[in-house]
């Protein structure tokens, strides 16, 4: 039938189901109102309407065996008529809309103010002016602007191109608080700076040497003022760390690559840095900590129990004859076992793993169920009730050639064992089996292999008269008095690299919590297995049942304090719908139970997990056995759905926040340094001893290169050792803060040593207070080399942020920062040597240059020394960077698709903000609305409201509304264990009610008065959820 998702296709088939929908007998219409019923009445609407299951596939020329023809006009006939069965993607941003949202970036927004007011400034020109020289400053200063702007600016392009979250990372706020307090107090740097050099040639030419205000020197006056202004701007633009925004881009992107390779694909960036910051994973069990490769490894056949495969001599050959045939027949045909694609590897199984296990089963038995099925083949089959959470079983009856009917019937064995009244003995011979009998089964064969984390299936047959013909509809009288053939115990192997990864999590401070939809026993002894719960520990592992009436007060609401009683010691939810794995990710990220708001990562497959990965900080969708709905939700797509690969994301996020921690350090030492050094020597010698474009240079090794060395870091074991950092940790520690002080007094020191005697120690001419044309000063030069060599040096001691010794550690693993910085040494040789009056540099000797270098290594003594000033001594020491409490937004005040309000944004136009978000509240309150509307009166004709899961996850109208009570029907719901037991296709299958797993179903924000209830079969919203 295709999807109706698509609005192009949606146009064409209004028009053309009236041509062509008698081609098939069946318009799309009709076959979606037909989706909208459930049960009974489904079946009542189909007698009356077609007749049969059978004349529908005749209308819609269609095979309930073979499926569609398959040719390429008729697929196109059906593309044409339905629609194409395909999710439409979502527009793309265009470039300058990207270009538009990377200027809003604060540092960005200062620098473009600087670049405007400088380039101003540097095509002023006085009337009466003769000297230009003095506007080189100004131009150098200008030309600076706009290439840190550009520079800024293209990184976040990428960056924000592919962030469009909810609400800007940790990490992004804290970086965009402190670029504003670096900007307030810079732009507070650049006032007292002009302010001080206009008292000083004010006082000093108006009061000091008593000359009067001439008209004709106005122009001079004004050129004067022109450059203090300059100056200003330019100790302004060196506070500014602009290179902020690309670090984190180059961190971020450098570990996205690099993530790929450890088989996590990211889809949004910010989601690799919150990974770092994890408290809490919620984990699937099925696929990603076990294989999802399920193997018979216990048996109970003929009164013993086989712990592992029997020996087929062993098993007489009547009960195997019956137990070959109850497999082979009774399960789907699409399930095999195929030959292994290489040499040595273990055979391929396909389709539902339970019964590849019960197939597999038979082959270790050295028996072969291809036979049985070549038989007995899918179309000859009586009757087949298929698997739903009702039955909890699945059967199939054949006729006999005799015209008797046999019914083959496989489930969870608590069930089955229930519905035998006999059992086979080891002579193949039925024998009476009473309930005291099964009770002791339960008790010595059932509950170990539970124990083992063994999931348990009954195989059991019924014979039944070919006259009179049983009543097939009575199921109550069809599903009982069977007889069991054998239980098996099946195993789904955990991974063997899990337990590892888990020990590592929860030794980063990680609680890791399985979420199953397995029974508690299997649950459990997966759990001790790999390590998630230890005997003798303080925990709990719940039913979805017990999480549920835990949790929800009388008249059935949830209750935050409830869930903060249960999860902190949770660590197993078994027989969990979709819904409490939602209901149990809320509650942890809403609890305000810890003293730090909870960051929860959530793994999960299926359609129906969208919402809990929508909700949580980081969403895991599996690559392999993970759905596009489930992938279009995810955060981070796991390509091996591998469960150590999280582990891999952790330590690559918490790397990120290091490798932004080692620059920050590093950049504001530099940019403390180049302040103090433009300020002082400005406020002094009315002159930078640090000229524009030098400064520039300086900028480029800060900015550029110093991002790409530091942030490419490969993470290493050792940031598994800590805990996670949390939302409230400031992004500059005291250990920071002492590091970036102390190297500032270091080189401060030499710097205004070699700026006020370095000409006597070298015995070279002054720089200060040269004349205004005179050529560049190997004073100025040496202290210009100095600067720069000291930075390099501190690059490497930047490479640490806890206090660490040895700087080195690792330095060869990454050739990035080895080949930066060896490269910025050369070509600083390159500038000083041949750079001239451009760089305002004078060739050095080698004796000067020794004593440059000499001076760059003294960083790393320096640093040692810092290293063992104690942290806890310094009492004066301020931590930055902090995000408070106050000033994290409630998730639930910002709608999935509104535009994004970062911190800066708050602080810069908190009441725009607040107008804002109540205007967005009017306008999707209005959508839904109409949404609601629309859809209730013209049948889901417009293609805004058409019936597709893309929709529900993308678009506001269909908010899931977090909130609302819902109670799911626990019974009603297809779990994960039962699912892997349904029949694909079968002819009379098609009438059973086992679609049940979609009423665990989702609320829409239409009328919260029904907050309690689903909606109801028939309406347009049933219809959205019968899609999903």
């Amino acid at each position: 039938m295709g999807d109706m998702t698509n609005s192009d296709f949606y146009s064409k088939n209004q028009r053309n189901e009236s041509s062509h929908g008698g081609e098939f007998g069946c318009t799309m219409e009709e076959l979606r109102s037909l989706m909208e019923l459930r049960g009974t009445e489904a079946v009542v609407k189909i007698k009356e309407t077609y007749g049969d299951t059978e004349a529908i596939c005749r209308r819609l020329k269609t095979s309930p065996v073979e499926g569609l023809p398959g040719t390429t006009p008729d697929l196109e006939k059906r593309k044409q008529i339905f629609g194409q069965n395909f999710i439409p993607p979502k527009k793309p941003k265009t470039f300058l809309q990207l270009v538009w949202e990377a200027l809003q970036d604060v540092t960005l927004i200062i620098l473009e103010i600087a670049a405007i007011i400088s380039l101003g400034l540097s095509f002023y020109h006085p009337p009466g002016e003769s000297n230009e020289a003095k506007q080189q400053d100004g131009a150098a200063a200008m030309e600076m602007q706009p290439l840190k702007s550009a520079e800024g600016g293209d990184a976040d392009d990428k960056k924000k191109a592919n962030m469009h979250k909810k609400e800007k990372s940790v990490l992004q706020g804290k970086l965009t608080k402190l670029a504003v307090q670096i900007g307030k107090a810079g732009l507070v740097m650049s006032a007292i700076t002009v302010i001080i050099l206009v008292l000083y040639f004010t006082v000093d030419t108006f009061v000091v040497n008593k000359k009067p205000w001439l008209p004709e020197c106005t122009p001079v006056y004004v050129q004067y003022f022109v450059k203090f202004f300059i100056i200003g701007v330019t100790v302004l633009v060196v506070a500014v760390p602009e290179g902020l925004p690309l670090a984190v881009t180059i961190s971020l992107a450098y570990s996205v690559k690099k993530m790929m390779k450890d088989n996590n694909l990211v889809r949004h960036l910010d989601a690799c840095e919150t990974m770092g910051n994890a408290t809490a994973i919620c984990s699937d069990k099925t696929g990603t900590l076990t294989t999802n490769r399920m193997t018979v490894v216990q048996a109970y056949v003929g009164d013993v129990h086989y712990k592992e495969i029997p020996d087929p001599s062993s098993v007489n050959a009547k009960t195997m004859e019956l137990l070959v045939n109850a497999i082979a027949i009774n399960s789907a045909y699409t399930t095999k076992i195929l030959p292994p694609e290489k040499e040595g590897a273990l055979p391929r199984q396909v389709g539902n793993k339970t019964e590849c296990g019960l197939l597999g089963f038979v082959l270790d038995l050295k028996q072969d169920y291809e036979p049985v099925r070549i038989q007995m083949p899918e179309e000859k089959l009586y009757k087949v009730y298929t698997f739903n959470s009702v039955r909890k079983s699945m059967s199939t009856v054949i006729k006999l050639p005799d015209e008797s009917f046999r019914m083959y019937s496989k489930g969870a064995s608590e069930i089955v064992l229930k519905k035998c009244c006999k059992i086979l003995n080891g002579a193949g011979e039925p024998r009476v089996f009473r309930p005291r009998d099964r009770d002791e089964m339960v008790k010595k064969v059932i509950e170990p292999m539970a124990c083992d984390g063994l999931r348990t299936i009954c195989v059991a047959y019924r014979d039944f008269p070919n006259s009179p013909e049983p009543d097939w509809d009575n199921e109550n009288d069809i599903l009982n008095d069977l007889t069991c053939i054998c239980v098996v115990g099946i195993e789904d192997p955990v991974r063997p690299e899990v337990p590892e990864a888990i020990r590592k999590c929860q030794r980063a401070g990680i609680t890791v919590r399985m979420v199953t939809g397995d029974n508690i026993n299997t649950a459990r002894a997966i759990a001790i297995k790999c390590g998630i719960i230890h005997p003798g520990e303080d925990f709990l592992c719940l039913e979805g049942k017990e999480f549920n009436r835990r949790i929800r007060n009388e008249k059935g609401e949830i209750e935050q304090e409830r869930i903060d009683k249960i999860w902190p010691k949770l660590r197993v939810l078994a027989r969990s719908s979709p819904t409490d794995k939602h209901t149990l990710v809320k509650g942890i990220i809403d609890s305000t139970h810890t003293e730090q708001r909870q960051v929860v990562a959530v793994t999960g497959d299926g359609t129906n997990d969208g919402p809990a990965l929508k909700k949580a900080d980081v969403g895991f969708a599996m690559g392999i056995a993970g759905t596009d709905v489930a992938k279009e939700a995810s955060d981070i797509i796991l390509t091996d759905d591998n469960f150590s690969s999280i582990v891999k994301a952790v330590m690559w996020g918490r790397n990120v926040y290091d490798s932004i921690s080692k620059f920050l350090q590093f950049q504001l030492t530099v940019n403390v340094v180049a302040v103090i050094v433009a300020f002082t020597g400005a406020c002094i010698t009315q002159d930078s001893p640090l000229k524009a474009v030098q400064m520039l240079w300086v900028n480029l090794i800060m900015d550029t290169f110093a991002s790409l060395a530091l942030a490419t870091e490969p993470p290493t074991e050792t940031l598994l050792l800590r805990k996670p950092y949390g939302r409230n940790k400031p992004l500059i520690s005291r250990t920071m803060m002492k590091n970036i002080l102390g190297h500032a007094v270091y080189q401060l020191t030499l710097i205004f040593t070699l700026l006020f005697v370095g000409e006597k120690m070298f015995q070279i001419d002054s720089g200060r207070n040269a004349p205004l044309h005179s050529p560049p000063s190997e004073h100025y030069t040496i202290i210009f080399n100095t600067f720069v060599m000291m930075q390099l040096f501190n690059e490497v001691n930047a490479r640490k942020i806890h206090g660490e010794r040895n700087v080195f550690d690792g330095i060869f693993r990454n050739p990035i920062f080895c080949t930066i910085v060896l490269g910025t040494f050369a070509i600083q040789i390159v500038i000083v040597q041949f750079g001239g009056k451009p760089f305002s540099c004078s060739p050095l000797q080698l004796d000067q240059w020794m004593w440059c270098i000499f001076i760059g290594l003294g960083e790393l003594v320096w640093g040692q020394v810092i290293a063992t000033i104690p942290t806890s001594r310094l009492k004066f020491l301020k931590e930055a960077g902090r995000l408070t409490q106050k000033e994290e937004i409630p998730e639930e005040e910002l709608n999935e698709d509104v535009e994004e309000i970062d911190h800066a944004e708050r602080e810069l136009r908190r009441g725009q903000i607040l107008w804002f978000r109540g205007l967005n509240r009017i306008q999707t309150q209005i959508r839904v609305v109409k949404a609601f509307r629309s859809s209730l009166y013209e049948g889901l004709e417009k293609p805004e409201s058409r019936t597709s899961i893309h929709n529900f996850m993308a678009h506001p109208e269909f908010r899931i509304e977090d909130s609302q009570p819902h109670i799911p029907l626990i019974d009603d719901t297809d779990l994960e264990e039962d699912a892997a037991l349904k029949q694909n296709s079968s002819p009379p299958s098609s009438l059973n009610k086992n679609n049940s797993a979609i009423d665990s179903g989702i609320n829409l924000t239409t009328d919260t008065s029904k907050s309690a209830t689903s909606s109801s079969p028939g309406s347009p919203i049933h219809s959205l959820e019968t899609s999903l």
